[in-house]
């Protein structure tokens, strides 16, 4: 992702800044979207396996990114802590 939009975007939710996620992060949610094991703040199971995501300053939400357009919908969000 072009390090300029990643400076430009914000946390929906609390204004934050954000930062892209390692690509350990990103492997670590592929694999529960694989077992269905993740859901986004809205309940969903996840189906589609993620490009990038981007997390906010406090680091517990990850905002995915999808044919690198990244998706900045509060209730798309995955918290982190849920990821095992």
């Amino acid at each position: 992702m072009d390090p300029k939009l990643i400076d430009i975007l914000r946390c929906p939710q609390d204004r934050s800044r954000l930062k892209l996620a390692s690509a350990e992060t990103i492997a670590k949610i592929n694999r529960a979207i694989d077992a269905g094991a993740a859901v986004n703040l809205a309940g969903e199971r996840l189906a589609r396996p993620l490009d990038a995501g981007l997390i906010r300053d406090a680091g517990d939400r990850l905002y995915p990114v999808i044919d690198q357009i990244p998706v900045m919908l509060a209730d798309e969000a995955i918290e982190l802590s849920a990821i095992k």
